[in-house]
């Protein structure tokens, strides 16, 4: 069993910046690729970024390339998620999730563990 749990939304203003975290335990950490999606109200959750076992391949989805990045410290058990230049459709609750294996997946079939979500509001 993985227990993942997210902090660090809140609201913000367009233009600003928040810090997800992600502690996991449970099982061996490092060993597995994580991921980060985020579901909108009215729509459906969608993938936003990855990051394989290691941390050094990342994968971003369209729409927060260039301003979020995903990151990962093993030896604390923890998955970053560094959001910038955020924007009111950026509004949405943030799930943390692990992966099935090392590799990155940006499917929710990929996913084997959730968190329960941390809400993110981007006033404008």
């Amino acid at each position: 069993q993985v227990q993942l749990v997210e902090s660090g939304g809140g609201l913000v203003q367009a233009g600003g910046s928040l810090r997800l975290s992600c502690a996991a335990s449970g099982r061996t950490f490092s060993n597995y690729a994580m991921g980060w999606f985020r579901q909108a109200p009215g729509k459906e959750r969608e993938f936003v970024t990855g990051i394989g076992w290691t941390g050094v391949t990342t994968y971003y989805s369209d729409s927060v390339k260039g301003r979020f990045t995903i990151s990962r410290n093993n030896a604390k058990n923890t998955v970053y998620l560094q959001m910038n230049s955020l924007k009111p459709e950026d509004t949405a609750v943030y799930y943390c999730a692990a992966a099935k294996s090392p590799y990155t997946s940006s499917s929710e079939a990929g996913m084997g563990y959730w968190g329960k979500g941390t809400l993110v509001t981007v006033s404008s």
